[in-house]
């Protein structure tokens, strides 16, 4: 994924990753799968990692900022490789 599909306050859902970009040049990823009863989140809008089912929604870091969902996102390992953002 290039690094300009991530903005920087922001992120995108790439198939069963979320990857954002909390602050400049710091890329995290995520499982897409919402940790309330299992739906792929949407979006990355607003500041947040959206979940259409149950309006669950994550901070950027991964962690719960609106339930119904009470755990995190699972991490997953994303690592930045020229202009590129390598899931894995």
């Amino acid at each position: 994924m290039p690094i300009g599909n991530v903005p920087v306050g922001g992120g995108a859902v790439l198939g069963d990753v979320v990857v954002t970009q909390p602050s400049g040049g710091d890329f995290r990823g995520f499982s897409s799968t919402c940790t309330h009863l299992g739906c792929t989140v949407s979006d990355v809008t607003g500041g947040t990692i959206n979940c259409p089912c149950h309006g669950s929604r994550f901070n950027l870091d991964g962690s719960v900022h609106t339930g119904p969902a009470s755990v995190p996102l699972a991490p997953r390992s994303v690592s930045v490789q020229g202009d590129s953002v390598v899931i894995g």
